[in-house]
Order: structure tokens, then sequence, then C-alpha cells
């Protein structure tokens, strides 16, 4: 039965002698987890929005000729069951380009 081998003895040992799912040291709690595709400092962001009127080899047009020639690569897509894509682009970001280091 599948619900007889999920509660096996080994797993419940590890965790009950504290050697196993404290995290580190004691009081310390872990970092909290962001998601793997989440901003950082590193890289800027544009969103779009692609219209579900608009073919795939034409999106996918559109976005390779932004990779090519303005830097961008694609960070992450999301497709809505009306058709809709939301698109994410990210870039690393340029010294050159950060406003507070502009004189």
């Amino acid at each position: 039965m599948l619900g007889s081998r999920d509660c096996g003895g080994d797993a419940g040992a590890a965790v009950a002698d504290g050697s196993a799912g404290d995290g580190g040291a004691a009081g310390a709690s872990p970092a909290p987890a962001r998601p793997r595709w989440a901003p950082s400092d590193d890289y800027e962001y544009q969103p779009l929005r692609i219209d579900p009127r608009v073919s795939r080899s034409a999106a996918a047009s559109m976005l390779a000729i932004r990779a090519e020639f303005a830097g961008w690569e694609l960070a992450r897509v999301l497709k809505f069951p009306d058709g809709t894509r939301r698109v994410w682009l990210r870039r690393k970001r340029s010294p050159a380009l950060l406003p507070d280091l502009i004189p």
C-alpha cells in the first residue's frame, strides 16, 4: 500500500534526534526562499504583453529582434487561457546606464 510506505521509520528518526531538518545552528532561521526567476539588482527587467492575435512565429521574431539589437534575454513567459502571453525580458545592468553614476 502506498500510504504505509511513505511513513518509514528512518525519516522520523533523523528528525527526532535533531540531525536533520533544523536548518543549521540552534535558533537561526533559514533565509526566505526567493523564486528562481525573481528580479535582482544585477538585471533590469522589461515586462511585455503579447496580444492573442499575434502568431507564435511573429512573437518569436519580435523577441529575437529585441535580443539581438538591445541585449534582452527571455526571463519568463506566461500564457493565459485567452491566448494572451505575458513575457519578462531581462538584461545585465551596465554601470554606464545607472542614473546614480552619471556626473
